[in-house]
Parts: structure tokens; C-alpha cells; sequence
């Protein structure tokens, strides 16, 4: 029995992935992904050239890519690439029409965010010592907790804002300013705990930072602290308090929200504080709150208990 005979290349793809790598300086990384994605598409083909595809024939082959098991997030990717691929096509006017308009991905569940609980915080923020490592480390989560602070702006904090880029503490105001993404600056309040912690801080920063270093968090080098060094320390503290969870910076993040919209209910002011641009991304820690709700309901509702 002959095989089949095996489909030649396109060479356009190979036209258009050296154009992405050599005039728009696209990363390694960008160009294996462009180029397995394409060959996905040209396995589809049954030998045809691509520019010769229509619409409902790249509808079919995402449709079949989903049902492979490939996830929503994979198949957004790759039609990311068929659309970049066909636009580069129409520019050289080699399409009629580009099959891609209107071509839209599977939509994707949307995960709900990790958060602790208000106990598991607690327990975590309990952290034990008077060194300056522990003191700096309790300040430094305290805060994040308090005002919901992104990674890289907790990072970013000078002890006065003022650096392009930076944000500065005011512990008289009891705010924080920061920059965050899209060069948004807010501000943010600092609770009571927050405060103490960081007073207690900055009476020992002085001897652990260099003369000239104007971040508000330090390593034992006397530099500024990187976010990754942020995260190992989180990480260190999430084990040793005992809750057998690891524990990443944005779920600090996220238990601030969430905390703060179950006392208050006010979505518009934890959507400010967070610093989303959008209420749409806030409102899916209205779904974490409605989770909080039934655990209590199941708890307490005698008609929700088990006989």
C-alpha cells in the first residue's frame, strides 16, 4: 500500500516567520509558537496553499483543535497566530478576503482567584522575632495586606514617591502611593497593624540600608529588595507558619479584596483601591464572596445540614 504523499511547506510561512525575526525582532520563544501553530493549521489543509483557505474551514479547524482536548487558552494562541499570519498575507494583497474576520475562540471558564482566609491570614501575619529580617518581612506583608498591593509595586515603594515609576509611604496621612499598571498612580490606605509594623521598620531600616538607597524594603546587602526575593520570603514564612498551603504574593492580593468586600460590600471601592481600570475585573471577587456566603449557609442552615 503507497503512503500518502506528505504535504510540501508553505513557504510563505517560512516568508513570514523570517520577516518576524529579522525586521520585527520577534523573541525564540514567539517564533516556535507562530510556527507550530501554523503547522497546525497547514496539517488542515489536505496540501492546499493557506492563502487559499476560507473562513469556515479555519472555523473547523479550531473547532477540532477544541475538541482534541487543546484548552480554550491554547486555541485563543493559536488563532493569535493564523490572524497575524493572514494580515501579513492581505498586506502583500494575496487574499481576496482574510478568513480570519470574525473568527473567535472558544470562550475560556474564568478562574476564580486563590485567597486565604481571614485566619490563615492572621496565622500568617503572626510571624514570631524581633530581628531585622522579621521585622522588615512582617512590615513588608502587613502592608501588602493592608492595601492590596500588586507585586511589583510593593517592590517598587521608595520611602518618599518621587522616583519615576515609584510609589512613597505617608505613615502621618496613613496612605500609600503607588504606580501601578498603565503608569496609574492611586493611592491607598495603610491600616492601623499596617502602620505599626512599618514604624516599627523603619526604625531599623536605617542601619540595614545603604546610604544612598531610597527603597522602602532592603535585603541584608542594603539594596532594594527584588520581587522575586519578595516571593521566597512569602513562600519561607507561608511554611513556617503551618498553614500546609504555599502561599504566592497575589494571594495577599486577593485576600485583601476579598476581606474588604465582604465587610463592606462596596465593589467601586476595592475596584479604586486594587487600581482596575475596569469593574468587570473586580467583580469576579463578588463570586468569591457569594462562596464565603454558602459555606456559612450550608454551616448554619439547618435545612442545608446533612441528616
Amino acid at each position: 500500500m503507497t503512503a500518502a504523499p506528505v504535504a510540501e511547506p508553505d513557504t510563505s510561512v517560512s516568508r513570514f516567520l523570517a520577516e518576524l525575526a529579522h525586521q520585527r525582532r520577534a523573541s525564540p520563544h514567539t517564533l516556535i509558537a507562530y510556527r507550530r501553530d501554523l503547522a497546525l493549521l497547514q496539517a488542515g489543509a489536505d496540501g492546499r496553499p493557506l492563502a487559499e483557505l476560507q473562513a469556515h474551514e479555519l472555523r473547523r479547524q479550531a473547532m477540532r483543535l477544541h475538541g482534541q482536548g487543546l484548552a480554550a487558552r491554547s486555541v485563543a494562541r493559536t488563532l493569535s497566530a493564523w490572524r497575524a499570519y493572514y494580515r501579513w498575507l492581505a498586506r502583500r494583497g494575496q487574499l481576496a478576503a482574510d478568513p480570519c474576520v470574525g473568527l473567535r475562540a472558544p470562550k475560556r471558564p474564568r478562574a476564580l482567584p486563590k485567597a486565604l482566609g481571614i485566619d490563615q491570614t492572621a496565622a500568617l501575619l503572626a510571624m514570631p522575632g524581633d530581628a531585622p529580617l522579621a521585622v522588615r518581612d512582617r512590615a513588608m506583608f502587613e502592608l501588602f495586606y493592608s492595601s492590596g498591593l500588586r507585586l511589583a509595586e510593593l517592590a517598587a515603594l521608595d520611602l518618599v514617591a518621587g522616583r519615576q515609576g515609584s510609589g512613597g509611604l505617608d505613615l502621618v496621612g496613613g496612605a500609600v502611593t503607588v504606580t501601578g499598571k498603565r503608569a496609574k498612580t492611586r493611592i491607598v490606605p495603610v491600616g492601623v497593624q499596617a502602620a505599626a509594623a512599618l514604624t516599627t521598620w523603619l526604625d531599623q531600616r536605617a542601619a540595614m540600608a545603604k546610604t544612598d538607597e531610597a527603597a522602602l524594603f532592603v535585603s541584608r546587602r542594603g539594596t532594594r529588595l527584588s520581587p522575586r526575593a519578595i516571593e521566597l520570603r512569602l513562600a519561607h514564612w507561608a511554611k513556617n507558619s503551618g498553614l500546609g498551603l504555599h502561599v504566592h504574593p497575589h494571594m495577599l492580593r486577593h485576600s485583601f479584596a476579598s476581606h474588604v468586600l465582604q465587610s463592606s460590600g462596596d465593589l467601586r471601592a476595592v475596584q479604586e483601591m486594587l487600581g482596575h481600570a475596569s469593574i468587570g475585573t473586580t467583580q469576579i471577587y463578588t463570586h468569591l464572596d457569594f462562596q464565603h456566603l454558602a459555606k456559612v449557609y450550608d454551616a448554619a442552615h439547618p435545612r442545608a445540614k446533612k441528616k
